[in-house]
């Protein structure tokens, strides 16, 4: 067996198999070993191995997909009694229905119970803004920093009144790109961070097609002793990455920024709190495939879109299509649809390194270059060297929620084992409107 590309701690081989009874075990570290997890049977000397019936491909739900020739039913170690289905053509095997509400009922009361105080780490710092920094001094920060968003803070009203994101950089270089933009590169020296926000209120208002009253967002936070419950609804409901945790005296005064609250830092929480208890939550151990989480490549006849693209395609074009598709992350994938690379909104912080913003034009610029440019900067958003992780429909969600709780990791792209074509993704957002019904 050799290690899945793309994963630490995965090792699979793809064996073809007549149907009917097959026994086998794992050969680790110079012992052999049987799958405890699934059905084993004890053989002559004390010898157990573990069981799988191979099916005829009739037997198969008619909505799976086929299984390609010359493969085998088993992708990898983990897929072992379940057939390959996708999770959008009903899965087996389905959840119940009381094990479902059961796993739910016992999540809210958590979050229900526990405190945004608890989501605070023992140490830290926080990097605030004031609104009157020039827009290109803010981007500057946020890249050497490793941000991809930063609360702003109005001296004036003494009060925290918004955040700057790595979507506001996009929307920039967008209107910097336009024939027709009042915004100029030199004016980006001097733009203060408040002159943007109000151009983008105008411009808001401009691709929503009303010019008239258009209401400004007020900034979304929550206090230390809201629930996590309501701290996830804030970030659900509002499609925002964090939310401040903000402590104020009773009459609104001497606000005191005491965190960035996010779905990882719960979901942390919430693995921290039940993983000596698993069995507690039935859902844990649903294979990915099994269950409606995430968002799935079409099958052949379904229209629903899922946002891809070759490394040659134009910088403007993944822009307008994390913008316009609403999503925070676009595969880049070859001419087979095996995945080669991320490109996330927090990347495009990458060209205010060097003022490379100034210099290069969106339409020209492929997403290959683009992300090279950030190849040497100091991202979060890395782990263990890798600018994305994996993951397997064969996986259970109690896997997926585990890695999603590693620093910096917000969504996980499903693969094919073997050839990682990719299949679908799963992120944060996914994760807890499942969990939270």
């Amino acid at each position: 067996m050799s290690l899945a590309e793309g994963r630490d701690d995965v090792f699979q081989v793809v064996w073809n198999l007549t149907s009917g009874h097959h026994e086998y075990k794992f050969f680790v570290d110079g012992v052999w070993q049987h799958d405890e997890n699934q059905p084993f049977a004890s053989r002559n000397y004390g010898s157990v191995n573990t069981i799988f019936i191979a099916r005829e491909p009739d037997m198969i739900n008619s909505t799976s997909s086929s299984p390609t020739p010359g493969r085998s039913n088993m992708d990898v170690d983990y897929d072992i009694i379940t057939p390959t289905v996708s999770m959008s053509h009903g899965a087996i095997p389905m959840i119940s229905s009381v094990d479902l509400e059961v796993s739910r009922h016992r999540i809210a009361n958590f979050l229900s119970t526990h405190t945004a105080y608890e989501l605070l780490p023992d140490s830290g710092k926080i990097i605030a803004l004031d609104i009157n920094l020039p827009v290109k001094q803010a981007f500057h920060i946020l890249h050497e920093r490793g941000l991809s968003v930063a609360p702003l803070w109005d001296f004036c009203k003494s009060q925290f009144v918004g955040v700057l994101s790595a979507s506001d950089f996009i929307l920039i270089l967008k209107e910097l790109g336009n024939h027709g933009s009042h915004l100029t590169e030199e004016q980006l020296e001097t733009h203060t961070i408040a002159a943007w926000k109000e151009g983008k209120l105008h411009l808001t208002r401009t691709m929503d097609g009303n010019g008239g009253s258009f209401p400004r967002r007020q900034l979304i936070h929550a206090g230390p002793y809201d629930c996590m419950k309501d701290v996830a609804l804030k970030i659900l409901q509002n499609k925002v990455a964090t939310v401040p945790i903000i402590h104020s005296s009773q009459d609104g005064s001497f606000p005191q920024l005491l965190h960035l609250a996010s779905l990882s830092g719960i979901l942390k929480c919430i693995y921290r709190f039940f993983r000596h208890s698993l069995s507690s939550l039935p859902i844990l151990q649903q294979p990915i495939c099994s269950i409606p989480l995430g968002t799935w490549v079409p099958k052949i006849g379904e229209s629903k879109p899922f946002a891809m693209l070759r490394p040659n395609a134009s910088l403007s074009a993944a822009l307008t299509l994390l913008v316009q598709a609403g999503v925070s992350s676009i595969p880049i994938v070859d001419d087979n649809g095996s995945l080669l690379d991320m490109y996330s909104r927090s990347d495009i912080t990458a060209l205010a390194k060097d003022k490379a913003y100034a210099q290069i034009r969106l339409d020209e610029m492929s997403i290959h270059q683009a992300l090279k440019l950030g190849q040497d900067a100091n991202s979060p958003y890395d782990f263990n060297g890798q600018r994305f992780q994996m993951c397997l429909r064969s996986d259970t969600l109690n896997e997926v929620m585990k890695r999603l709780t590693n620093p910096g990791v917000r969504r996980l792209v499903i693969v094919e084992a073997g050839s990682n074509r990719v299949e679908g993704i799963i992120s944060l957002t996914d994760v807890f409107n499942f969990l939270l019904g």
